[in-house]
């Protein structure tokens, strides 16, 4: 098992869950999440997260600001991480700045606490 961490745009949050429920992966974490990239959050940035959540100075006048984005957590079988990073790629490229990351962790263990299943059987 391996868990993916992506982080995109919020306005692809609705497509990239479609496109993860599609694949057989409805469940998830999400979380708002303030960050920057490499472009340390340059106006060109902000003007293409189109959320209604503005971007966010926390440092002194003139210092980078964050900028909105989503955060999710998905576990899949290993024999579909490529076909779920395709497809968060698909939905969420623009090929713009800030069209985010995914990272690939791998996954020693998974129990569902309701039952008590283990491996496979407690993200299916």
């Amino acid at each position: 098992m391996k868990e993916l961490i992506v982080i995109i745009r919020p306005n692809k949050i609705s497509k990239t869950k479609d496109a993860l429920e599609s694949l057989g992966y409805p469940a998830m974490t999400a979380s708002s999440v303030l960050g920057r990239g490499k472009q340390k959050g340059l106006s060109g940035e902000v003007k293409l997260t189109q959320g209604n959540e503005p971007p966010v100075d926390r440092g002194n006048v003139g210092e980078m600001k964050y900028i909105p984005k989503r955060f999710l957590n998905v576990v899949v079988h290993d024999e579909d991480v490529e076909a779920v990073i395709a497809a968060v790629i698909e939905v969420n490229r623009t090929g713009d700045i800030g069209d985010g990351r995914i990272f690939v962790l791998p996954i020693e263990e998974a129990v569902r606490v309701r039952t008590g299943e283990t491996g496979r059987a407690a993200i299916s």
